[in-house]
């Protein structure tokens, strides 16, 4: 069952990055026509500034994401030992090389795991998670962060960011245009077909940014499960992965001020929960089926 759960969840994660890859395209191509009445401009443009994005993220990601939660890196068991060593031990079982560990200041229990390959990997720990959970929970919290690094959840989770973010400066460069009275609409034909492109590429333009925020959180959906089964995979003790869902659940969520809405997806369980958001758009599954899927395994 264990190993039926990764490969659905694998097959279900493909199909939908790549359709993201797809609608990177769709974009290029609507801003093309928009501005230029050149789709092929457009999706070479699109492609340039969401490589752009993509190096940079993957350059810089883990300073990037550990700036925007306020975490601090311990270098040594010394500062904060059993957090060290519960990464080391899940690190060494995972066969995945010991990543970077942060700790970030904040009283509620959770974590996330960033960074390009296992091999520049960085996982971080709230001060809450660190303080409530027992050795157990933490190690399959823990095991949780290691699956994400060994399945190159990270990578994916970054390249999903960047994605979506040369999406919206796509989106916000043609309506932009379109608002400034730019795109040259004054030498643009009349005729219906012409009329129908222009406002077909506008909506995939408006609609684009919410869109790719959809697939971003139900590509983040998705790995949770698999993380979740992994950690079983990994400690052999369901019990602790679900009684340390069961105490995030039970937690408040994040001050806002916190953790940035770009950095929500990546941790355990959604840091901005209660803030009114519809399922479409949440970074997480609900813990009630997490916890259902690991009684089922």
């Amino acid at each position: 069952m264990l190993f039926e759960q990764i490969a659905r969840n694998k097959r279900k994660t493909v199909g939908l990055f790549f359709g993201f890859f797809l609608f990177v395209a769709l974009v290029g191509a609507a801003l093309g026509y928009f501005l230029w009445r050149s789709m092929q401009t457009g999706i070479v443009i699109a492609l340039v500034v969401g490589l752009v994005y993509a190096v940079y993220m993957f350059s810089q990601s883990t300073e990037v994401v550990m700036a925007m939660n306020h975490a601090q890196e311990i270098t040594s068991a010394d500062q904060a030992p059993e957090l060290w060593h519960i990464v080391e031990d899940m690190a060494l079982v995972a066969q995945v090389p010991m990543p970077r560990v942060f700790i970030i200041d904040d009283p509620s229990p959770n974590a996330f795991a960033t960074g390009n390959n296992p091999e520049h990997a960085a996982v971080a720990a709230t001060a809450g998670i660190i303080e409530r959970l027992n050795r157990s929970e933490l190690e399959a919290v823990m095991a949780h962060e290691m699956t994400h690094v060994r399945n190159y959840d990270i990578r994916l989770q970054t390249l999903a960011v960047a994605l979506s973010s040369a999406i919206a400066l796509l989106a916000n460069l043609g309506t932009n245009f379109w608002f400034f009275g730019g795109s040259n609409r004054n030498s643009r034909n009349n005729n219906d077909s012409n009329i129908i492109g222009l406002i077909f590429s506008l909506l995939v333009l408006v609609l684009a940014p919410l869109a790719a925020t959809m697939v971003q959180m139900a590509i983040s959906r998705n790995r949770e499960y698999l993380a979740d089964a992994g950690a079983v995979e990994l400690t052999r003790n369901p019990e602790a992965m679900i009684a340390a869902l069961e105490k995030i659940s039970t937690s408040d969520p994040m001050k806002a001020s916190n953790v940035s809405s770009g950095s929500a997806a990546l941790y355990i369980s959604n840091p901005l929960k209660g803030e009114g958001m519809s399922s479409l758009f949440d970074s997480h599954p609900p813990i009630e089926k997490r916890i259902e899927a690991l009684r089922k395994l």
